[in-house]
C-alpha cells in the first residue's frame, strides 16, 4: 500500500481524501443544507472595506481626531474633500452589495441597482453635517457627565462609548435610507471593537452617553430621548417575541423600551418589553423592569423586591 508522504511543507491532496469532502460539502451547500439564496451568487459586502470607510468618515467628521493631527487652516478643507470623495466612492458599492439582500426581487436590474446604491450615498453624505453635530453633542455630554473626563480629546480616543454611537449613529443613516444590511455590519464591527451593542434601527436622540460600557444591549424598536444616560452592562431588550399562526416570528413588531429625556440608568439594569421609562427617571443598578414607570421615578433593587 502507498502512502503519501510530508514533503516538508505539507501532505498531497489525496492524503486527505480532498475528493470526497469537496464532494460531500458540495451536497451540502446546493441540496442537504442549502441556505443559499436562489439566484445568481452574489458578492457579500466587504467587512475590511467598510473598517476602510468608517475610519473615512470618522476623519472626514473629526478630522483633527481621526484624521491628521498636521493639518491646517489651509489644507483641512482639501483633506476633508478628498476623503469625503474617495470614501464615498468606496461605500456606493458597498451600499450595492447590501441592497442586493434586502430587496425581494431574486434578480434585480443591475442599473437599477446602482442607481439606488448612489441616491442612497448622495443622500447619506448629505446627512453627516446633522451626523455630526449629534456626535458633538454626545461628546460633550459625555465631557460634562463623567468627573474622571480631562478633555474632549481623551473622551473621542478613549471612551468607548463614543466609538459605538459614532459607529451607531454613521449605521442608523444608512438603515433609515434603506441598506439595513450594510448598517448591520457597521454595527457589528463597532460591536467588536467596544463590547456595546447598538442596533441601527433603535432611535436615539442626541446627548447621549454611555460610560464604560462594556455589556451594552440596546435592541431593534428601542427609542431613547434626549441625555439619556446609560452604564455597563445595561440592557434595553425584548421581554417577548410574537408570532404568527405558523409560529415563525414576527419581525418589527415594537418589542423594546421607549426612555424618555434625562433619564439614568445604572450598571447591570436590565428593561424588557414595550414600556415606558419616563423623563428624568433613575433606574437602579441590577433592577429587572419590566413595567412602565411615570416621570421623576426612582427606581432601585430594593423597591423591585417589594413588589
Amino acid at each position: 500500500m502507498t502512502i503519501d508522504t510530508f514533503d516538508g511543507t505539507g501532505v498531497k491532496p489525496s492524503y486527505w481524501n480532498l475528493d470526497h469532502v469537496v464532494e460531500q460539502l458540495r451536497v451540502s451547500r446546493e441540496a442537504t443544507h442549502n441556505i443559499r439564496h436562489h439566484g445568481k451568487v452574489r458578492e457579500l459586502p466587504s467587512r475590511e472595506a467598510l473598517t476602510i470607510i468608517v475610519n473615512g468618515l470618522s476623519a472626514v467628521l473629526f478630522p483633527t481626531h481621526y484624521g491628521r493631527p498636521n493639518l491646517t487652516d489651509e489644507s483641512i478643507d482639501y483633506f476633508v474633500g478628498d476623503t469625503l470623495n474617495t470614501t464615498l466612492n468606496r461605500l456606493t458599492e458597498q451600499v450595492r452589495r447590501g441592497l442586493q439582500f434586502s430587496l425581494e426581487d431574486a434578480t434585480p436590474d443591475e442599473e437599477a441597482l446602482t442607481r439606488q446604491a448612489h441616491a442612497i450615498t448622495r443622500e447619506f453624505a448629505a446627512g453627516l453635517p446633522g451626523i455630526r453635530g449629534l456626535l458633538v453633542s454626545d461628546v460633550q455630554a459625555a465631557f460634562s457627565g463623567d468627573p474622571a473626563a480631562t478633555s474632549v480629546a481623551e473622551i473621542m480616543l478613549c471612551y468607548p462609548g463614543t466609538i459605538a454611537i459614532l459607529y451607531y449613529r454613521l449605521a442608523h443613516s444608512l438603515h433609515r435610507l434603506g441598506s439595513p444590511f450594510l448598517a448591520r455590519l457597521i454595527s457589528d464591527i463597532g460591536h467588536s471593537l467596544t463590547g456595546i451593542d447598538i442596533h441601527p434601527g433603535a432611535q436615539i436622540g442626541g446627548s447621549f452617553f454611555i460610560d464604560h460600557g462594556t455589556g451594552v444591549v440596546i435592541g431593534e424598536t428601542a427609542i431613547i430621548g434626549q441625555r439619556v444616560r446609560l452604564y455597563q452592562h445595561v440592557t434595553l431588550g425584548a421581554k417577548r417575541f410574537p408570532a404568527d399562526e405558523k409560529g415563525t416570528l414576527i419581525k418589527g413588531v415594537p418589542r423594546h423600551p421607549v426612555v424618555e429625556d434625562d433619564v439614568v440608568i445604572y450598571a447591570g439594569a436590565t428593561i424588557l418589553g414595550r414600556i415606558t421609562i419616563g423623563a428624568g427617571s433613575t433606574i437602579g443598578g441590577n433592577v429587572w423592569l419590566t413595567q412602565s414607570v411615570p416621570a421623576g421615578s426612582n427606581v432601585s433593587q430594593a423597591q423591585m423586591r417589594n413588589d
